[in-house]
């Protein structure tokens, strides 16, 4: 045997969206009802366990045989409740199952450009077979509790001699998905997922796997000092306003309009422009509504769900989650979107809330919810004894964007080790900007536009960016842009050479190439092939209209609402795409130079490693910033500190 299609039909009492895969298979009541597979894509055959069924011993040999490649789609679902199967039975004394013999055909969905979920992706391709429409009916009757009625006799769980029709159906749906998992293996056969990507795929599995460990103290008080900080807050603006509910916006606004204030939004950014000009009774209102409206506790709750007994977070990372750029995405708690912190107290503030000293809290911090949010980050700990080392590339997107390039100056300031922000003000208005010396007030401006126009944008990119609340006026955007622009001419020729050779590719249906980027098109597929041999793809490429009457680059993708629409782009956005997913590949050259340390968390371009007391932060940051071999001429820098919390440094 060589390869093994796996998919499990599964029962839990905890709720997997919330908790995730792990917690998920923690659960006394976790159970396999269900394993369908097909050994060397023969015929799929289903397991019955709910009713007795025993799996072949040598298919639970295959399944603890590395030499046997295991697919799935979504496979570490599979091989997390496959692990706890195994552990069960007694034949694994590992917590997992080795990630080295699976494949994800998630992940290759997702290095193709198409959807994620198994679903769409059947449907996309044109399968002969699809996935059952039935199943999520068929999941939610016999995966998860059920209410207790009168009608169902009080029971809380459906079995399937509750329901034998429907059980006959859902062991027909359960085969049916490896078929379909098959097929896709099948129609994208010729686009193999390079072993390197595997490789970086098993990493992050075995992140996953060893998870980051939670002060659950800290997250426990960090909750009960929430609710009491939300009922003293509600309070207040219920005596201010008179509302019986001034957490509604339409009654908020109806109070704020009776006022003289009109607004047509109470969303952060609406609140922050109000609270400029509105008088002082109005505005100690909206002050409370801004604390009120902070979501800090929803970070404390979702670590509480998904933190296993060990007080260990597990699964919090999604493998190549953006599949325009490959990037990761997170799942359950979110660490990408994390708050800052700028306490210069942290470690008090921290203290305080672990003791749930709310009276203290209240007296010495203005905002209680915005202490709590900056110590989000605070609840990632290493465990006793260890430290953590943190350590993130410098300036990694405009290393990469002036290397593609060839913008020498900006190479200049990298290899000097100079501030990219300074320099472009600099170059920007012809004087020489020094961070909080000379000219030191243009470096915002700079930095703004550094920001927002690398990937050609224009005003309305700095505004995206904050430059009016920064202090910026309208009529001096447009210079702005034009400034950085001429400051930078190899990067805006690049936004064109890529445009140009983007469209040649897809109108002579040839391989072209500009500033060692590679474009192919192929089986109605435009690959964009990186320096790292990994390529970016993009379904079903045409040349398309734009608003303004030209040339524009169409193609098949998900939206920001996860439809698969038609999607229109261009040169510097398709630069965005390249510098994006190289600084991913730098990011994930990284990780497995250091991987022989234990990283339990990455965010961004920022990596962070539970390790001894004796371990060199130094050592670290010099591995880290090492060139791939692929990427010669690119400088790296790396910078990190230590410490006993996770935290911004």
């Amino acid at each position: 045997m060589n390869t093994l299609s796996i998919d499990v039909e599964t029962f839990s009492d905890v709720d997997i969206s919330k908790c995730g895969a792990y917690k998920y298979a923690e659960s006394p009541s976790f159970e396999i009802l269900l394993f369908s597979y097909a050994a060397d894509a023969g015929e799929v055959q289903v397991v019955d366990l709910a009713n007795g069924e025993q799996i072949p011993q040598e298919i639970l040999d295959a399944l603890l045989d590395d030499n046997v490649i295991k697919w799935a789609f979504n496979a570490n679902f599979e091989r997390v409740c496959l692990s706890r199967y195994l552990s069960d039975l007694g034949f694994l004394r590992a917590a997992f199952l080795s990630p080295e013999s699976w494949r994800c055909t998630m992940v290759w969905a997702a290095y193709m450009g198409l959807p994620l979920s198994l679903a769409a992706v059947g449907s996309v391709l044109g399968l002969e077979e699809q996935k059952m429409t039935e199943g999520k009916a068929l999941i939610r009757f016999f995966c998860s509790p059920c209410a207790a009625t009168k009608a169902n006799s009080g029971r809380t769980r459906n079995l399937p001699c509750h329901a034998p029709d429907k059980w006959a159906l859902f062991k027909a749906y359960n085969k049916r998905d490896v078929e379909v998992e098959m097929a896709i293996q099948q129609r994208l056969a010729k686009f193999p997922v390079p072993d390197f990507l595997w490789d970086e795929y098993h990493l992050d599995q075995e992140i996953n796997d060893h998870g980051i460990r939670i002060d659950m103290e800290l997250v426990d008080n960090a909750i009960a000092v929430d609710a009491r900080s939300r009922e003293e807050l509600t309070d207040r603006m219920k005596r201010l306003t008179g509302l019986d509910n001034p957490n509604s916006v339409q009654q908020m606004k109806g109070w704020l309009s009776q006022h003289g204030m009109e607004t047509d939004s109470l969303d952060k950014k609406a609140v922050l422009e109000l609270l400029k000009n509105a008088p002082p009774e109005l505005s100690e209102a909206l002050s409370l509504r801004q604390q009120l409206a902070k979501s800090s506790v929803r970070k404390y709750i979702a670590m509480k769900n998904v933190t296993s007994a060990d007080h260990r977070a597990r699964g919090t990372f999604r493998f190549y989650g953006a599949n325009r750029t490959g990037r990761f995405s997170s799942k359950n708690i979110q660490l990408q979107n994390l708050p800052q912190n700028h306490l210069a107290d942290i470690e008090y503030a921290r203290a305080l809330v672990r003791q749930s000293d709310f009276e203290s809290l209240n007296i010495l911090y203005d905002s209680v919810p915005d202490v709590l949010s900056q110590l989000i980050r605070t609840a990632f700990i290493p465990k006793e004894g260890r430290k953590f080392i943190v350590a993130d590339f410098s300036a990694i997107e405009a290393r990469v964007l002036s290397w593609l390039a060839k913008e020498q100056w900006r190479m200049d300031v990298f290899a000097n080790d100079g501030d990219i922000y300074c320099a472009t003000a600099g170059r920007m208005f012809h004087c020489n900007v020094v961070k909080h010396g000379e000219n030191g007030h243009l470096r915002q401006k700079g930095k703004q536009a550094e920001l927002a126009c690398g990937y050609g944008g224009s005003v309305g990119a700095l505004k995206a960016f904050g430059a009016l609340e920064s202090g910026m006026k309208e009529d001096e955007l447009k210079p702005l842009v034009d400034a950085w622009r001429a400051a930078n001419p190899h990067i805006v020729d690049f936004w064109w050479a890529v445009d140009r050779a983007a469209k040649d590719c897809i109108k002579e249906r040839s391989k072209t190439v500009t500033h060692g980027i590679q474009f192919i098109c192929q089986s109605g597929m435009i690959f964009i092939e990186l320096p790292s041999g990994r390529r970016l793809a993009y379904a079903k490429p045409r040349i398309g209209e734009n608003k303004f009457g030209g040339e524009s680059i169409t193609y098949m993708g998900l939206n920001t609402a996860k439809k698969w629409v038609r999607i229109e782009s261009y040169g510097p956005k398709l630069v965005e795409n390249i510098t994006q997913a190289i600084s991913r590949d730098i990011l994930c050259y990284a990780m497995q130079t250091l991987k022989h340390m234990d990283i339990v968390a990455h965010v961004h371009d920022e990596i962070i490693i539970e390790c001894e007391a004796s371990a060199s932060l130094s050592a670290v940051c010099e591995q880290m910033a090492r060139t791939p071999p692929w990427a010669k001429g690119l400088l790296l820098r790396a910078d990190g500190f230590e410490c006993e919390f996770y935290q911004k440094d």
